[in-house]
């Protein structure tokens, strides 16, 4: 949809126990065990990343596909909720022409604390193993 110009909105929602994140400026500081949910942030992913920049690799990859959109064009959300002691959830929204939409997703078991979901470094060492069957070349899929 990217290449074709079809892409007319993406967002990326990441809600975690609030001890997984790693956030600057103390937006989290004063959290406490069973406040339940929080919208911690909702606007573009280029304002996101220096506010949370070890949890947003999901949604700046998503930025650099959806290049048409940009860091600015993307939006980005970060949700702390406490009830989320054993995953985190990523949710992905994709708009295009005339009412077109796909909604994905994705349940990562995570331990208390931890930034990246279980799941993430099989995926993440999957896809080198493609790249360099490729001759190291990179693809955006």
């Amino acid at each position: 949809m990217n290449d074709s110009g079809t892409l007319r909105a993406l967002s990326i929602r990441m809600s975690k126990h609030p001890s997984c994140f790693r956030l600057t400026g103390g937006l989290l500081s004063d959290w406490t065990e069973g406040e339940g949910r929080r919208v911690l942030y909702r606007g573009s992913v280029a304002e996101l990343c220096p506010i949370a920049p070890n949890n947003v690799n999901t949604m700046a990859a998503a930025a650099i596909a959806a290049s048409k959109l940009g860091f600015h064009g993307v939006t980005g959300e970060i949700v702390s909720d406490t009830a989320l002691a054993d995953y985190h959830i990523v949710e992905v929204d994709v708009t295009g022409p005339d009412g077109f939409s796909v909604k994905t997703v994705r349940q990562n078991p995570a331990k208390l604390g931890a930034v990246t979901g279980n799941a993430t470094y099989n995926s993440f060492w999957s896809s080198l193993l493609v790249c360099k069957g490729h001759g190291g070349r990179v693809y955006l899929c």
